[in-house]
């Protein structure tokens, strides 16, 4: 994640402005970092519900991995056409966002629709319907990421990264799943 933090070119003395002037980068490298740990926390626990692996399951998880690891590509990509300001760039960058998040929800898809058609994988104590709720909040991020790069394209891209900013804070929060974050609310 911080190969993009580069010290900034600047004459001598000009050392502070440079830093200033690269802030897309930060804010590029916080909004993948917060991205990456959401998509830890829900690794995490969906693994806390696995007792074994299989062959299957492997290809599934190096989906998930592979696809995260395109994040900071696509926001870098974006941090900066937002900065040079070409409205068709920042389309394009939006787009690419979106495509990147798409192929990341349907990842965790795949990985939860394999876990639901191999019971045998997960813990005796999880409860079935948990990994077919976790496969629909997957598919939740499908149709929003879907959305998000259409409105970015046709509409305005800023509907775009609002939807873009709204769908880690909504993987955060349920981080735990749906059914742990219903059941927490209902005991309160």
């Amino acid at each position: 994640l911080v190969l993009d933090l580069k010290p900034p070119r600047t004459p001598a003395g000009h050392l502070a402005e440079g830093l200033v002037e690269q802030w897309p980068v930060y804010t590029a490298y916080l909004s993948s970092y917060i991205y990456g740990a959401v998509i830890w926390l829900n690794h995490k626990t969906s693994f806390t519900r696995i007792r074994r692996m299989n062959p299957g399951l492997h290809w599934a998880n190096l989906g998930i991995l592979f696809t995260t690891g395109l994040l900071p590509f696509a926001t870098a990509m974006i941090a900066h056409e937002g900065q040079r300001g070409n409205p068709q760039d920042e389309r394009v960058a939006v787009l690419l966002y979106a495509t990147v998040g798409v192929l990341l929800c349907a990842s965790w898809v795949w990985f939860f629709h394999y876990l639901c058609g191999h019971p045998e994988l997960a813990k005796e104590d999880v409860h079935s319907r948990f990994f077919t709720l976790e496969r629909g909040r997957a598919w939740a991020g499908v149709v929003l990421y879907t959305a998000a790069g259409v409105l970015g394209w046709f509409v305005e891209p800023l509907l775009a990264l609002a939807i873009f900013l709204a769908l880690p804070i909504f993987y955060g929060v349920t981080s735990h799943g749906l059914e742990r974050t219903s059941t927490s609310r209902h005991r309160r």
